[in-house]
């Protein structure tokens, strides 16, 4: 009897063993199984399909960190493409400017009215001048918010009778704002200011 009860307490024994064994490998795998869950959504939701000529293309999203400096630079980059490309069209120059100041605070609307007084763009209209910007380079200081900017460029002046190329050097600072339509970046240039614009050479025109 005594013998038959030991069994029982050891086969008592083996089966809460083997029943906490059970629980621990539940709990493991369950946890596993929402881990797994989780990182495939994460996936799903860096995956992005874009419709461009009726075809879906699938495009895959990245952390904005890890971009920032590209995103910074095509900012500014487009900013001044849009400030500086002018041609003799009032409504062209309406829209290039406009476009630009979407990108940028009060500091480049000041540029811009000093400019407009000064007769800059109706010189433009009445001179049949057209105006464009070359990009040289872009640095970004990341060290610290809002991040310092120093653009280098070159402005090509087509006059009737000369063409004239300029240096054009520009600083400012860049603070973070939502995304939209008109800023797609979604950052605006701050305290922006020309430093130098110089002409590098003047180059005759053949009639």
């Amino acid at each position: 009897m005594l013998k038959q009860l030991k069994n029982i307490d050891t086969a008592f024994k083996h089966i809460r063993l083997f029943s906490f064994v059970l629980i621990i490998a539940n709990i493991l795998l369950s946890a596993y199984v929402v881990f797994a869950c989780l990182s495939a959504l994460q996936m799903d939701r860096k995956q992005v399909y874009v419709l461009a000529n009726g075809k879906l293309l699938e495009a895959t999203g990245i952390n904005r960190k890890d971009n920032i400096q590209v995103e910074l630079k095509d900012h500014v980059k487009t900013f001044h493409h849009d400030f500086f490309t002018l041609d003799p069209d009032d409504v062209v120059i309406q829209q290039n400017i406009s476009r630009a100041l979407y990108l940028a605070d009060g500091s480049a609307r000041q540029q811009y009215d000093n400019l407009k007084e000064s007769g800059y763009y109706a010189g433009i209209i009445s001179g049949n001048i057209s105006q464009r910007i070359q990009t040289d380079s872009i640095i970004v200081d990341m060290g610290e918010l809002p991040y310092t900017f120093r653009y280098y460029g070159k402005l090509k002046i087509v006059r009737p009778t000369t063409e004239v190329i300029r240096s054009i050097v520009t600083e400012g600072r860049l603070r973070e704002t939502s995304r939209s339509d008109h800023n797609p970046h979604g950052f605006l240039i701050e305290r922006w200011k020309i430093v130098e614009n110089k002409d590098l050479k003047v180059i005759q025109r053949n009639h």
